[in-house]
This record gives structure tokens, sequence and C-alpha cells, in this order.
């Protein structure tokens, strides 16, 4: 989620506030576990925001290793190492 976008998602908890206690005066049970999982739900994006801008934006994937193919023509096949080893 943009770090911008934060004042629509207060704006729209507070929609769900009023949306939930007009639900409890109604007695609509339904729309009022519906409201309250929606409302969980945008509790968790403040959180998970703050998470994502604590990862690193970046990852070393280190320098490619050529010279173990070096001084190879491309007409030999390249044989894969296997899991058990020689037979």
């Amino acid at each position: 989620m943009d770090p911008a976008q934060r004042p629509r998602l207060q704006e729209i908890h507070a929609n769900l506030v009023d949306r939930l206690q007009e639900a409890r005066d109604q007695g609509w049970l339904g729309e009022v576990a519906a409201i309250e999982t929606t409302m969980a739900a945008a509790a968790q994006k403040p959180e998970a925001m703050r998470e994502r801008a604590a990862q690193p934006s970046t990852v070393h994937l280190g320098m490619p290793d050529f010279r173990r193919n070096a001084g190879r023509s491309s007409a030999e096949p390249e044989t894969p190492p296997t899991a058990a080893g020689p037979l």
C-alpha cells in the first residue's frame, strides 16, 4: 500500500466505525459481523506498511563466476552435476 494513501485508510476506518454503530443500533447481526471482519483486515494494513518499509529495498545477488566455463568452446555441452554423484 502506498503510504500516501494513509489518510484514505483513516477515512475508511472512520466510515466503518459509523456503519458498525448503525448496524448495532438496527440489530443487523450479519452486517455487524461483516463490518468487524473488514475492520480487522483494515487494521492490519498499517502494520503491513510498517513491515514493508522496514525491509531492505535491494537484494545483493553477488557477482557471477565465469571462471568455471572459461576456455570451453560453445560446442562442448556442459555436464550438469548430479545429486547422487558418479555411478
